[in-house]
């Protein structure tokens, strides 16, 4: 709810910051007991009538004033002075009427003796907590006026609540306003969970909700739920606690694959608990560090001090919410705050459909009749206004045993696996228990839910990352011991570590359009191919995997066109500060943490990998995230820093300089200076020339630089019209192909480039692989390559090819430029690998499938990486997500009736993609094909999905696939495929509904996910599938959103460099 500034000068503030009402406030409780009495009314009519004295007063001209004359204006500090006179006796006199009113207007209690302050203060807490109460029924009460059950006066209330969500007038005087305003903006605020005003009435609401929902339950034929805590504030909110089959306390085996802790041994399960515990002292909150994340760490500051019986007996902790997601407007790709309105497309508009769209307040009111989305069409009056202030607590679970309360995260509990709301669950103290009398053994074989990181598929390239991590710091462990002087064993190592690649696919990268109009003559390519990796970096830590490092890359191949032939693009890292052993430095020579040594290994490793493969360069753009911003790995803990451009920078230097050491580098540069970006006499690189990645800053700005240049260019046209030309300077460089209008724009455009990242040059960081000459900048393979035989400091490394060496050694002595002042000495290259595929299979994973698909992931399911429980807990289900590529990202819902599904009461069609139904659908409405019990492909497996299992999924996606493009374009009336008509029939249907998927249609419904699937996979340039291009481009869209928001957060840090530098 939206709140004006509360303005009420006559209230005052309890220690906690809530307002003690006095006056029309106090008095409005009232109505709950049936209405104002008339010494009540009279008392309120009194203060009225004293506040608008008071403010006439304000209003007279000083004593000194002429009459006729002018007024004589009071100065600031009389003005000061007067005011707080008429504040005090205001205060003065609105105490001493309330006080005659507590005390039944005579100055006497109940039993005749005066109220004492504590007393008073006590009743005002009351009025104040009714109030409240009051406030919050006539927001949502919907009874006409004089129906309303719960009180005659509730018209009057409704009144008041409209006016105050309008009202921002501080000198308001409608009745009660600025009181309720100002109470209603404490309550707003307020997470002190011991609040004496806000805590009973939260504890009254979450009961009162408690009631609503089991009733729908019951009458919506629902699962009884486990008994949910209502002792009063610690009632859980949000998702409903973890339901289980059975009377409460019953003793029955323990779980099966609902909890990670049934796979501990006793030592693991003290382990995990102890680092559960959340009572030390918090560093005090630094600068720059989110409100939101402040606010959060204050709560678990206030519930751990207060801790009771009814905190969580795993953290001690009662109430610990989760991260808002961030909100972006869909039409200027700015952040919606938290607190502001936005406005979005509700499920009950898209047939059930969750969809994450916003538009901020100014970008709402500037769309004019409806809005596009994916090629369909929203009426701008179906949007519908919300406010960005959504608060959710961690789910909770209730111990079979010992009936005990844990959040699910403290106990690795798998919602997923909360089947029917019948899933078993044991506590870690009860499994101790059990342990200890030998009633249970620890899990040896673990089901498919609780599968470790090691169980993921191996490639050649998580092999060779393994084996030399395995090496190179078992190296560096012999060192360290031998320089402190003690045996090997007794030096702390890193453990537990598991490299996997969790996606590889091929992709495709469209030139972007305005760059392809003005660069297609020179013959520059449509599209670049080229495969996508992930890599996840795992360690056990307490007996749990945590992921700690994640690394999206794009290898471009031999088969990919100029200029971007066997180069790699690392576009994304990111990591959390888990990595143990923490706070040990390396021998070696680096000067770094352990932690910073492993991830450069790693890179150094997978750089020397795919130059064995015949990669050629690597080209790495050091742009850190931004404040509030997360690449790959969601919500990272507080006590991590994201680094600036700089440190991120030499960050990554330090790398590629150790790399060079080993001979896996050859040469370091960047694109400003080895494209001679800053060269001001036309020695210049063509646009064409500079490498074009998937989301690089250089494709992004060259799109929306070129239509601003051809305006430009076309006012010089004219201004000079029947000038001649001036002169062309010669070039050393390497000239510009065709000498037409569009070199021009060519020049301009790689100018533009250069002066914008002048001062930020060392950002755009090119590593070499191979050899390359200096002068044409080509690969020197299976050739003679001349080089400086004077090494270079900066890492760079100036060498010719034969054919420029030769061109330079024709010329007279006194044009030699290149090699003059050189000792050039020749040398045989190698020819490189002919193709540089490694021979993998595709791994496909709609998670990883891009580092926005994964944080979506993340954000929607709150798997958060902030604190070590909560990575623990978000690790153990990304792994399940992995070995289970069947499961939804998100909780099921009904396609039928809508209603979501709690896991394991559905059914799945194995046929149609994303279907589910609920019991009751089921057996009133039926589907065509067969269906399975949503959970019971996995349920008491033992194993997660074979490889095998993996290729026939994939090979059944395929196919469908297919078939779908097939019935597409297929004209035969009697088709030898069996499905062809049926797919037809879809498309039929389709054109000719009129209730559509947005509707509620389930045969569009279904349709449109297999168009959706289709448009993801697909590389058709003009592909025959209906709406394919429209999903593209609804892709393309969002894509390019997140990346523009990107180039203009660094564009605005490059503006502030440049303003230091005085340019």
């Amino acid at each position: 709810m939206m709140m004006g500034n509360g303005g009420g000068s006559g209230n005052m503030m309890m220690a906690n910051g809530a307002p003690v009402l006095r006056g029309a406030a106090a008095n409005g409780a009232t109505f709950m007991g049936g209405g104002m009495g008339n010494q009540q009314q009279q008392q309120q009519h009194q203060m009225m009538m004293m506040q608008q004295q008071q403010q006439m007063q304000m209003q007279q001209p000083p004593a000194d004033q002429k009459p006729g004359g002018k007024q004589k204006k009071l100065t600031a500090a009389q003005q000061k002075k007067l005011a707080e006179q008429m504040k005090k006796q205001q205060q003065q006199q609105m105490m001493m009427m309330q006080q005659q009113q507590m005390q039944g207007g005579d100055g006497q209690g109940r039993d005749g003796k005066p109220m004492t302050e504590e007393e008073i203060k006590k009743a005002y807490i009351v009025k104040q907590q009714r109030w409240l109460l009051f406030l919050r029924h006539a927001s949502k009460c919907q009874a006409a006026e004089g129906q309303c059950q719960y009180t005659p006066h509730c018209h009057v209330a409704k009144s008041l609540w409209e006016h105050v969500l309008k009202c921002t007038n501080s000198q308001c005087q409608y009745p009660r306003c600025l009181a309720s305003r100002e109470l209603l903006k404490h309550h707003q605020n307020c997470k002190d969970a011991r609040c004496p005003v806000c805590g009973p009435v939260r504890s009254a609401m979450l009961k009162q909700r408690s009631q609503m929902l089991m009733q729908q339950q019951q009458q919506t034929g629902g699962p009884n739920a486990k008994r949910m805590r209502t002792d009063g504030q610690f009632m859980p909110v949000g998702p409903p606690v973890a339901q289980v089959k059975g009377s409460v306390g019953q003793k029955r085996p323990g779980g099966e694959g609902t909890s990670l802790m049934e796979c501990f041994t006793p030592d693991e399960v003290r382990t995990h608990l102890a680092s559960l515990r959340l009572s030390e002292t918090a560093n005090p909150v630094a600068k720059g560090q989110p409100m939101s994340a402040r606010r959060r760490d204050a709560e678990a500051e206030k519930a751990i001090a207060g801790a009771s019986e009814s905190a969580c007996q795993g953290c001690g902790v009662e109430r610990l919410t989760f991260e808002p997601p961030p909100l972006y407007c869909y039409a200027c790709v700015g952040r919606i705050k938290r607190g502001q309105v936005y406005y979005h497309i509700p499920p009950s508009a898209t047939g059930g459909e969750v969809r994450k769209d916003a538009w901020c307040n100014g970008c709402y009111n500037a769309i004019q009749g409806h809005v596009e989305l994916e090629g369909q069409k929203w009426p701008k009056n179906v949007l519908a206004k919300k406010k960005n202030d959504d608060d959710l607590e961690e789910p909770w679970v209730q111990c079979d045993y010992c009936n005990s309360w844990y959040h699910q995260i403290c106990v690795l509990f798998n919602g997923r696996r909360n089947e029917g709301g019948e899933a078993p669950f044991t506590c870690p103290q009860c499994i101790l228990s059990q342990l200890e009398k030998k009633e249970r053994t620890p899990t040896t074989k673990r089901p498919s839910s609780q599968l470790p990181a090691s169980i993921l598929p191996q490639t050649k390239l998580s092999f060779f990352l393994e084996e030399r991590l395995r090496k190179v710091l078992g190296r560096e462990r012999q060192e360290r011991a031998k320089l402190l002087g003690k045996p090997v064993d007794e030096v702390p190592h890193a453990e537990g570590l598991t490299i996997r690649v969790v996606s590889s696919v091929e992709k495709k990268l469209d030139t972007k359009s305005n760059f392809m109009r003005v660069f297609k003559d020179q013959k520059f390519p449509e599209s670049f191919p080229y495969r996508s990796k992930v890599l996840l970096l795992f360690q056990k830590i307490e007996g749990v995997d945590v992921c700690l490092l994640g690394i999206y890359v794009q290898e471009y191949g031999s088969e990919c066109p100029a200029p971007n032939t066997r180069r790699v693009y690392l576009s994304y890292l990111d990591s959390v500060k888990y990595f143990r052993p923490s706070g040990i430095q390396v021998a070696t020579g680096e000067g770094c943490a352990l932690r910073t040594y492993c991830y450069h290994q790693i890179l150094i490793g997978y750089l020397q990998y795919v130059k064995q493969r015949g990669f050629t360069s690597c080209f790495i753009w050091a742009c850190p995230p931004f404040q509030g911003e997360d690449y790959i790995l969601y919500c990272h803990p507080k006590e991590q820093k994201t680094p600036k451009s700089d440190k991120l920078r030499e960050w990554y230097l330090k790398m590629l300089r150790q790399a060079q050491k080993e001979g896996i580098v050859l040469s370091l540069g960047n694109l400003y200076d080895e494209f001679h970006l800053g060269n001001q006499n036309h020695d210049i690189a063509s646009a064409t020339e500079l490498p074009y990645f998937d989301g690089d800053y250089f494709p992004g700005v060259a799109e929306d630089w070129i239509p601003g240049i051809e305006k430009e260019q076309a006012e010089n046209a004219k201004k000079n019209k029947g000038k001649k030309p001036a002169p062309q300077s010669k070039t050393r460089g390497k000239k510009l192909p065709n000498a037409e209008v569009g070199d021009d724009l060519d020049v301009e455009l790689a100018k533009k480039l250069g002066a914008t990242i002048q001062n930020m040059r060392h950002d755009f960081i090119m590593a070499h692989l191979a050899h390359q000459c200096t002068q044409c900048r080509k690969c020197i393979a299976d050739d003679n390559r001349w080089y400086d035989s004077t090494p270079s400091d900066k890492g760079t490394v100036f060498e010719l090819c034969q054919e420029c060496y030769d061109v330079e050694s024709a010329l007279p002595a006194h044009d030699k430029v290149l090699t003059k002042g050189r000792d050039l000495v020749c040398e045989r290259v190698e020819a490189l690998v002919e193709k540089t595929g490694d021979d993998v299979e595709e791994m496909q994973s709609e998670f990883f499938d891009t580092r926005q698909a994964f944080l979506s992931l993340c954000q929607g399911n709150h798997f958060q990486f902030d604190s070590l429980r909560r990575a623990k807990h978000t690790t153990m289900m990304v792994l399940y997500h992995l070995n289970n590529p069947s499961e939804p990202a998100f909780v099921a819902t009904c396609n039928v009736c809508q209603r979501e599904l709690e896991p394991g009461k559905g059914w799945r069609c194995e046929t149609c993609p994303d279907y589910d139904i609920c019991e009751e659908c089921k057996i009133s409405v039926g589907h065509e094909h067969a269906l399975v019990r949503s959970g019971q492909r996995h349920s008491g497996a033992a194993g997660g999905m074979t490889e095998e299992d993996r290729r026939d999924r994939q090979a059944q996606i395929q196919r469908t696939m297919e078939l779908l493009v097939h019935a597409t374009t297929c004209k035969l009336a009697n088709c030898g495929s069996p499905n062809c008509t049926k797919v037809k029939h879809l498309f039929k249907h389709a054109m000719s509904c009129t209730m559509k998927a947005g509707g509620g249609c389930q045969l569009c419904r279904k349709m449109w996910t297999l168009l959706q699937v289709h448009s993801k996979g697909c590389k058709a340039t003009n592909c025959p599938v209906p709406r394919c291009r429209d999903l593209k481009e609804y892709r393309r869209r969002a894509t390019e959103q997140i990346e523009e928001r990107r180039r203009e957060q660094y564009r605005m840090y490059i503006n502030q460099q440049n303003a230091a530098m005085g340019r």
